[in-house]
């Protein structure tokens, strides 16, 4: 009987953490792997190389914040096996233009990853950098 009790109160607490999740988080967790795995690994590095990013649920997909103003954003391409990693004030980076894409899109670029082995830690870390000392700036040149 005592460790009906036990889970029981572990189960309750699990529900009251899923019902706290932030959607973003939910949306990561929610997604198949590799994109899972790549995502939580991207979610680590955006989050320890730019600490006051607050991670938001805008437009369906997790959004990253910087002092109020959007500033990347993450996204599982519905039709293609890839992540983007896409940044509000792309038109103002100078660092690794070069490994983005643009792909159709006028003024927003990002950094594509088909799989774990794809992301450049000092790439990424770099154009992260960028991003927060141009965030300022806005969207457009």
């Amino acid at each position: 009987m005592k460790n009906f009790f036990w889970v029981k109160k572990r189960l309750i607490i699990q529900i009251a953490d899923f019902w706290d999740m932030n959607p973003a988080e939910e949306y990561i967790l929610n997604q198949e792997e590799p994109f899972k795995s790549v995502l939580l690994h991207l979610q680590v590095v955006i989050e320890n190389t730019v600490p006051e990013l607050e991670l938001k649920f805008k437009y369906r997909i997790p959004f990253y914040y910087l002092d109020g103003k959007p500033f990347c954003y993450l996204n599982v391409s519905k039709n293609k096996p890839f992540v983007d990693v896409g940044f509000w004030s792309s038109a103002h980076l100078t660092v690794h233009v070069d490994k983005m894409v643009t792909e159709g899109r006028k003024v927003m670029r990002s950094l594509r990853y088909h799989t774990l082995d794809d992301i450049d830690g000092e790439v990424l870390e770099a154009v992260l950098r960028d991003a927060q000392s141009v965030n300022h700036k806005g969207f457009w040149k």
